[in-house]
């Protein structure tokens, strides 16, 4: 070991010997005491001079202390060491191709780092003080010996290597292109080469900072080319002789491909781009074809096909947006087409059509496209909405309905009847809760909801009075429900139905017990007093003549009503009451359940036998068609004989397998009136709805201009029902002659608020 006073080429001599065993013989190991020494030496070469503490002027260098110079002594050996030993690793290396090449890089580079690192320790002194010092001081081309020696590395190895048509970084893309066409490749030994892409990167303003421009520069950028070219020549190869759905996987697979190459061997920085890239190639480029081909995947129902394709399509900017709009159309034929098989397999056309049958082929079209929405598009939002725009057109408008948009919501309210009444077959088969959350999907499709409203009012109104509900849960069930989707107004009607029915059950019970102690009250009765404005119930106009039998309950009622309530008004709906007659005439005694109008006719032959139709419209004040519907049911039923014209005899063989007869069935007159009354109705309360709503806006704006009034008023009554424009301006024509609103001086189309 030289003496601590020892010159320059003595030392260097000493510590050549030391970093060459290192860099070239390393795995023959190092003992302590020699590694030891080798730090001594470089730490008494660089502290040295500070004792004898001499100054000497060098050219270029300026006045600076022997330190500083015999630091710069040793780091120039250092660099010409460096460039010696990579000049033989180069001409090694002219040979060789391909893996051979990659193999000899990646063990030499191995070797290089590994004893860089030694060297760089050994040379700890150099580095903490005169390399620290000579780059504060702004020096360029001073870096720690680990620095310096990847520095060496790149510029006299690695840009030599690469200068020769890339061929570095071209042998890493013919080893990745074998990947992918198949064959198994040394992913370690790429991963290595690659690896030292990357630390060959230097930032120059901060050292200690990773810098990805040598691995951008001479691998990413020919990565990403060759990736380009590679993929657009096997997707055209692939499409020529395979179907797009195979196509699909192909895509699928090879995306993951790519992003698991990331992973194995690449920088993570490259996923971005590579990702994109490859979604360019492999999807954008082909959309078209992708998109064209939708139809035949939904039409054969290919759930997995319409998942890939939905993945690979959500990748790219617009690319769900086609298959959102042809998704809308196929729904929509698909609701339509159903429409009209319900109707061919009916003979009788629209006014007959089933609401189950209508209701359930509707649902089923939703209920297999929303599947679809959910399985093979996430339920993503997009698809959600063209599922709701289809089934709201073929919804409101089909083959069924034509042009009336008043069909369906009938058709929906007259099925939810059927589903909340008592015996109802498919309440006790399946799910009464399931299948009223079912009617809900459609409700919500439904534009014209208070013609819904009012049709389930009316419907409502006759299962309560005649005690055909399925039970009061499901009612307040799907009231609730109602409630739910359109607020608490919409349904204050029909709860209010329900607060009075049990108020006239009290009653009821009330009065009985009033009576109770009248001898002649051997008539069992039940009253319902039910609120006008919450009824959808019309009193008779017809006139009626109550049978003396019946008369002392009705007057004892009547006055008993107005002792408790004075001032109300009752009306009498006879054609909603029911009766129960027991026949005496017969051998065998039958119950004969029937309407007002059948009681007051049966009750004249309890003094005569026969009786003319003439005599019967003036003994019971019925009117001459309906009393004839009325006789025409009766005689059906054979309670009555009609032998000659217009005349009536009671029948005195009457039979009946059954002991309670039920004769009190509609008469059509009451069916064909009821639809006709609903509409008649909802046309009413919308006209008070449109005049509310403006109205209200005309209060809040104080003035506005008639165009952006239509418009806000449409955009508030939707929620209902769709309001007609000339509607819209027959309302304000109402309002100006009320004078709630008024045309503003000097302009055609400007109103005002009149408070």
């Amino acid at each position: 070991m030289p003496p601590a006073s020892a010159d320059l080429a003595t030392t260097w001599a000493f510590l050549e010997e030391g970093v060459d065993h290192i860099m070239t013989k390393l795995q023959t190991g190092v003992s302590y005491s020699k590694y030891m020494s080798l730090y001594t030496v470089a730490y008494n070469y660089c502290t040295s001079s500070r004792m004898h503490n001499t100054t000497t002027d060098t050219v270029g260098q300026g006045s600076r202390t022997g330190a500083n110079l015999m630091g710069s002594d040793l780091y120039n050996n250092l660099i010409r060491y460096f460039i010696t030993h990579l000049k033989l690793l180069k001409d090694q290396s002219d040979s060789l191709q391909d893996e051979a090449l990659l193999r000899y890089y990646a063990s030499e580079w191995d070797r290089y780092t590994t004893g860089a690192n030694y060297i760089n320790r050994l040379f700890t002194y150099l580095n903490r003080h005169w390399v620290k010092r000579e780059r504060d001081e702004g020096r360029k081309g001073v870096y720690p010996v680990y620095t310096l020696a990847l520095v060496q590395w790149k510029s006299n190895f690695f840009l030599h290597v690469q200068s020769k048509h890339t061929k570095l970084a071209g042998a890493i893309l013919r080893l990745i292109e074998r990947q992918r066409n198949g064959e198994t490749i040394d992913q370690g030994l790429v991963k290595k080469v690659v690896d030292s892409f990357v630390s060959l990167g230097l930032d120059e303003s901060d050292i200690n900072k990773a810098s990805l421009d040598v691995y951008r520069e001479h691998l990413e950028t020919p990565f990403l080319d060759a990736t380009e070219k590679y993929y657009e020549q096997e997707s055209e190869a692939f499409l020529a002789e395979s179907s797009v759905s195979d196509y699909l996987k192909k895509a699928e697979e090879r995306l993951k491909e790519e992003e698991d190459r990331v992973d194995r061997y690449l920088n993570t920085d490259t996923r971005k781009q590579l990702v994109s890239k490859c979604e360019h190639v492999l999807i954008r480029q082909h959309s078209d074809l992708m998109w064209e081909s939708f139809q035949s995947l939904l039409d054969f129902d290919k759930d997995e096909d319409l998942q890939r394709m939905y993945a690979l399509l959500s990748r790219i900017p617009e690319g769900l947006e086609p298959l959102r709009k042809k998704f809308e159309e196929h729904v929509k034929k698909a609701g339509l087409a159903a429409v009209a098989k319900l109707l061919g397999e009916g003979s009788e056309g629209a006014d007959s059509l089933d609401p189950k049958a209508y209701v359930d082929a509707l649902l089923e079209v939703h209920r297999k496209n929303s599947d679809t929405v959910t399985r093979s598009f996430r339920g993503e939002a997009g698809f959600v909405a063209s599922l709701d725009k289809a089934c709201r057109e073929f919804v409101n408008r089909n083959s069924a309905t034509g042009s009336s948009t008043t069909k369906s919501p009938e058709l929906l309210a007259k099925h939810a009847d059927m589903l909340l009444r008592k015996n109802n077959k498919m309440a006790e088969e399946e799910d009464l809760e399931g299948a009223l959350n079912r009617v809900m999907v459609l409700f919500k499709y439904i534009e014209d909801k208070d013609v819904f409203q009012t049709f389930y009012a009316t419907k409502l109104s006759k299962r309560l009075i005649h005690g055909v509900s399925a039970s009061d849960e499901s009612e307040a069930s799907m009231i609730s429900k109602l409630k739910e989707a359109c607020g608490f107004e919409y349904t204050n009607k029909l709860q209010r139905m329900f607060t009075d029915m049990s108020l006239s059950k009290d009653l009821t019970d009330q009065f009985k017990e009033r009576m109770a102690n009248h001898e002649d009250m051997d008539i069992n009765f039940s009253i319902m007093v039910l609120g006008t404005n919450f009824w959808p119930l019309s009193a008779p106009n017809n006139d009626f003549i109550i049978p003396p039998e019946i008369l002392p309950t009705y007057d004892r009622f009547s006055k008993y009503y107005q002792t408790k309530h004075s001032g109300r008004k009752l009306t009498w709906l006879w054609n909603y009451s029911k009766n129960e007659l027991r026949t005496n005439y017969l051998n065998q005694k039958y119950i004969l359940m029937t309407s007002s109008y059948q009681m007051s006719v049966l009750l004249q032959y309890n003094k005569h036998d026969t009786l003319s139709l003439e005599e019967l419209i003036t003994a019971t004040a019925i009117s001459k068609d309906i009393l004839t519907q009325v006789l025409t049911l009766l005689v059906k039923a054979k309670v009555l004989i009609n032998e000659e014209t217009d005349q009536y005899d009671l029948n005195p063989n009457f039979k009946s397998k059954k002991i309670r007869v039920n004769l009190n069935q509609p008469i059509k007159a009451e069916v064909k009136a009821e639809s006709s009354e609903v509409l008649k109705t909802v046309d009413e309360d919308r006209k008070y709805v449109i005049q509310a709503t403006i109205v209200r806006i005309m209060k809040a704006r104080k003035t506005m201009k008639n165009q952006p009034l239509i418009q806000e008023v449409i955009s508030q009554i939707s929620q209902r029902f769709a309001p007609k424009i000339p509607d819209i301006k027959k309302a304000i024509d109402t309002l100006l002659e009320k004078e709630y609103i008024e045309r503003v001086d000097g302009t055609r189309d400007t109103f005002a608020y009149v408070a």
